[in-house]
């Protein structure tokens, strides 16, 4: 009866969590977009090349890189131009042709949210326009680039958000241009919002849904980034993605795994995240989701506290860092020590 007990006064207190910290109870349910890429109908019942394209849905980016490497460059560009949406998306595809293919899915796109996505001489790495839209954009040269890092940002992202011009720090180009700044020149970051995002801080935001469907997503794309020959990559998790990084961990194939703002990864400890990678964990005194319970409770809430102690994650300072979204600002102490460690220097 005591261990009972105990059970309802924690379902309780995370329900109290949710209803009343921060206002989370002012977000709105979101289905989680999945699934191969749109298009991939069409691009299966294609046989413009005489042959058997990879299945978007099945195949792995291995296999997606080997046939790649059979087709000459006009196939390639074949398939660009007849199918721009999956060509654009297909991890384990060529970086330059992805590159090629969402440009032009994105100058074909009417929609003005994306208007700044189809700028000149942006690198987008993935584009897909279904739901709220999902973007991954490279700074740097990825291809010749000696460490590489993966920016995961949390709620509120999406096509639209991706790089706002207010609370510039707390979007993932925000996060991933910052970044780059500081490492520069060997180095190439991704901002990736490649998964549908909680909005506002409802149940969504206090619930593991959206981060499962994340993960699997996230895995996959670091699984093409490692087919296409690239620098096992260091993943920088914001807020609700550091859920994310947490439930993908153990398939990230990461150096290193850095969570800022966190929630909780769903894991009691390191140990827990069944990772390799070196993991680090960095809150600032003024975040406000140092109140949010770190409890996990009845499918609510997202576990420890990465940055506690007991957690065992190594310390990333943050004294300069100013509330939820300032963990990238230039010139404090946590945006230097992310660059140590992307660069390999704090190792």
């Amino acid at each position: 009866m005591r261990r009972f007990a105990r059970t309802l006064a924690a379902v309780a207190l995370a329900a109290a969590g949710v209803a009343g910290t921060a206002g989370w109870a002012s977000g709105t349910t979101q289905r989680a977009v999945t699934g191969p890429p749109p298009g991939s109908a069409s691009w299966r019942a294609d046989g413009v090349l005489g042959r058997t394209l990879p299945d978007p849905g099945g195949a792995t980016p291995h296999q997606v890189r080997v046939f790649f490497a059979g087709l000459g460059d006009g196939e390639r560009q074949v398939l660009l131009e007849r199918h721009p949406s999956v060509v654009g998306n297909l991890d384990g595809a060529p970086l330059e042709l992805r590159y090629r293919a969402n440009a032009r899915a994105l100058r074909a796109s009417d929609d003005p949210r994306y208007a700044g996505l189809a700028a000149p001489g942006r690198q987008i790495l993935a584009f897909d326009p279904r739901g709220r839209g999902q973007v991954a954009e490279v700074f740097g040269d990825l291809r010749s680039a000696r460490h590489v890092s993966v920016v995961v940002p949390g709620s509120d992202i999406d096509a639209g958000t991706f790089d706002r011009r207010g609370d510039v720090y707390g979007t993932p180009a925000g996060m991933a241009r910052s970044l780059y700044a500081r490492t520069g020149p060997g180095s190439a970051v991704i901002a990736w919002a490649g998964y549908t995002t909680p909005v506002g801080l409802g149940l969504d935001a206090a619930t593991g849904a959206l981060a499962e469907a994340g993960a699997g997503r996230l895995t996959r794309f670091t699984a093409g980034l490692a087919a296409d020959g690239l620098p096992a990559p260091v993943v920088f998790c914001h807020s609700y993605g550091s859920v994310v990084c947490g439930l993908a961990a153990s398939g990230l194939g990461a150096t290193d795994l850095v969570v800022l703002g966190s929630p909780g990864m769903r894991a009691d400890d390191v140990e827990g995240l069944h990772t390799r990678a070196r993991v680090w964990a960095a809150k600032d005194g003024t975040d406000w989701i140092d109140d949010v319970p770190n409890i996990q409770v009845a499918g609510l809430g997202h576990g420890a506290d990465p940055a506690g102690e007991s957690f065992g994650a190594r310390h990333v300072p943050a004294r300069d860092a100013r509330g939820h979204t300032g963990y990238f600002a230039p010139g404090t102490d946590s945006l230097r020590a992310f660059a140590a460690i992307a660069e390999g220097v704090s190792r």
